[in-house]
């Protein structure tokens, strides 16, 4: 396999995470080992070019134009990270490539630092004139045509970037910058290509220094070793790299508009359902379903269509409705006598007025035996946990104390739940005890976020989270869980959701929430079909998971084979 060979194979893995990025980093590896283009033996070795170079350097010494430098050891076996062909050297970064020394701006001058360079195209763009009364105290560097800056500070960025034309008035650089002259003998597009490739980013990594601003300093950075082709190649190098690089935006590009594509359409269908026609509905959820799973390509789009099903399920689009169900209007007015009943005893807090929902403030309309109600109609209470930050103990030695983060429509995450001792349980509880199929919802933090209880333990909640108590015999609590994370439900809750910082959905604001309600019997076959088309959600992503790594494992496996080295090639063809 070569390059060649992987291109052939590339469109099987165009889609795998990342492929693109990953094919340009392969081919900066096969160009600094010398895979990328053949040796030709007219060629001068690089041994000669290396003296060429030693010599050039001398001379400016000699001239003034440089400095002497310090001298630096020869490569040991034992440093040179993989065999180079015949023609190369192994050498020392600084061995090749000069600086211009630093000076002192006194006058107008143009200041490159790391905002200046365009590391995507690998060019100076944006620098800044600057006067020698404002120049910045880390302006030193001098930068000359033909010159590669390397930032030294977050080196893992990959700010490089070649000078590859005169600047006026004259440049100056950060000394966050390496700059590298390669003495017209070791080409700037070949530096650029080397100090992006995969094996010059692992060396780096083994020198940087410190937490914040990591960073390799210059002793450090002028032993990094250095992979020296002829000249001449260098030069047949850098036009196949930027031949391949030029490929390599084509294909971003291609793919970029076959997933616009893909999510046109997939909007499109989901539209489709989303504002359903009730004469096409039946043959647009057929089509969808048959449709959604090739447009399906990202994780994103998996969530767009759970959003989609929830949608459905709270107009009244999901299942059929049955005209011998008993209507949601005799349901209402059984837990206000519920309710009445409880807070005469008690048991209850006074429940809160709200205002009712008029015909001509509904947000869409409803099936026959469907009413619309507020959240806090459907509540004999509604309470949240304690407005202060408990004292925290072991887990062997307290009770769970649940938070925001331990709340997902789809089930509790427990990986980072907190606990409490037993008396500040027991003295949270006062505000309400959570019970099995009670509903915890997410007020403080990301709120809007609705989970049933069907934890088989006791816990108490901080007051990031309410409680919500409804009714459970005539009233099915999934139902409810699942109409407030649709999207008419969430929506409201944002709009609801306070604070710019410390967002927190109050409990007299979430209770206004209006609520699509159906009969009994109809709630239960909506969370059913819910479930059903949950699963296909579930099996899809489960399948695009799948996918993604078999591209992956491809792509890798692509990859390992093109950098075979090329004896390995031959006896692989034996």
């Amino acid at each position: 396999m070569n390059a060649d060979g992987l291109m052939v194979y590339y469109e099987r893995i165009a889609d795998a995470p990342s492929a693109v990025d990953r094919l340009r980093r392969f081919l900066l590896d096969l160009a600094v080992r010398g895979r990328l283009v053949p040796q030709e033996s007219e060629d001068e070795p690089a041994s000669e070019l290396l003296k060429r170079i030693a010599a050039e350097k001398v001379r400016l010494v000699k001239a003034g134009e440089i400095g002497r430098g310090k001298p630096l050891p020869d490569i040991d076996s034992d440093e040179v990270p993989y065999e180079v062909p015949s023609g190369w050297q192994w050498t020392r970064i600084r061995r090749v490539t000069g600086d211009r020394g630093q000076t002192v701006p006194d006058c107008d001058f143009t200041y490159i630092d790391v905002t200046a360079i365009n590391k995507e195209v690998g060019r100076v763009e944006g620098a800044r004139v600057t006067s020698a009364s404002e120049a910045p105290s880390r302006a030193r560097k001098v930068v000359g045509k033909g010159d590669v800056l390397y930032s030294c500070v977050r080196p893992y960025l990959l700010n490089v970037a070649i000078v590859d034309n005169e600047i006026s008035p004259r440049p100056i650089a950060s000394t966050a910058f390496a700059v590298l002259h390669g003495f017209g003998l070791v080409l700037p597009r070949y530096q650029w290509i080397v100090l992006r490739s995969p094996f010059m980013v692992a060396c780096v990594e083994t020198k940087m220094r410190g937490q914040a601003y990591p960073a390799i300093n210059d002793s450090d950075f002028a032993l990094l070793p250095f992979p020296l082709p002829p000249l001449a190649e260098q030069h047949r190098i850098v036009a196949k790299v930027d031949e391949l690089m030029a490929l390599c935006d084509r294909l971003e590009a291609a793919r970029t508009a076959r997933e616009a594509t893909r999510d046109r359409l997939a909007a499109a269908t989901l539209a489709r359902l989303n504002a359903p026609d009730p004469d096409t509905f039946q043959d647009d959820a057929r089509f969808a379903l048959d449709a959604l799973p090739a447009l399906t390509t990202r994780p994103d789009q998996i969530t767009q269509l759970r959003q989609t099903i929830r949608n459905l399920a709270v107009r009244g689009r999901l299942v059929p409705q049955d005209p011998n169900d008993e209507p949601a209007s005799e349901l209402l007015s059984y837990i206000t006598r519920t309710r009445k009943k409880l807070y005469a005893e008690g048991k209850i807090p006074k429940p809160k007025s709200l205002v009712p929902i008029n015909e001509s403030d509904w947000p869409f309309s409803l099936p026959a035996g469907w009413s619309w109600s507020r959240l806090g109609d459907l509540c004999y209470q509604v309470s949240d946990g304690p407005h202060f930050s408990p004292q925290y103990v072991a887990a062997d030695q307290g009770v769970p104390f649940l938070s925001t983060r331990n709340v997902r429509p789809e089930g509790f995450d427990l990986s980072s739940v907190k606990y409490v001792s037993r008396a500040d349980h027991e003295e949270f509880c006062k505000r309400i005890r959570p019970e099995r199929n009670d509903i915890i919802y997410t007020k403080g933090g990301t709120t809007g976020i609705a989970r049933v209880n069907d934890l088989e333990f006791e816990f108490s909640v901080w007051v990031h989270l309410a409680v919500l108590r409804t009714e459970k015999e005539r009233l099915y609590p999934r139902y409810v869980a699942l109409a407030l994370n649709s999207p008419h439900c969430y929506g409201q809750s944002q709009r609801y959701t306070q604070g710019i910082s410390n967002f927190d959905l109050g409990l007299t604001r979430m209770i206004k929430i209006t609520i699509p309600l159906p009969p009994l019997e109809e709630q239960r076959r909506v969370v059913a079909k819910v479930d059903e088309l949950t699963a296909l959600c579930d099996r899809l992503e489960a399948s695009l998971s799948a996918r993604d790594d078999t591209r992956c494992r491809l792509l890798a496996a692509l990859l390992a084979e093109a950098l075979l080295p090329a004896s390995t090639e031959l006896e692989a063809a034996r």
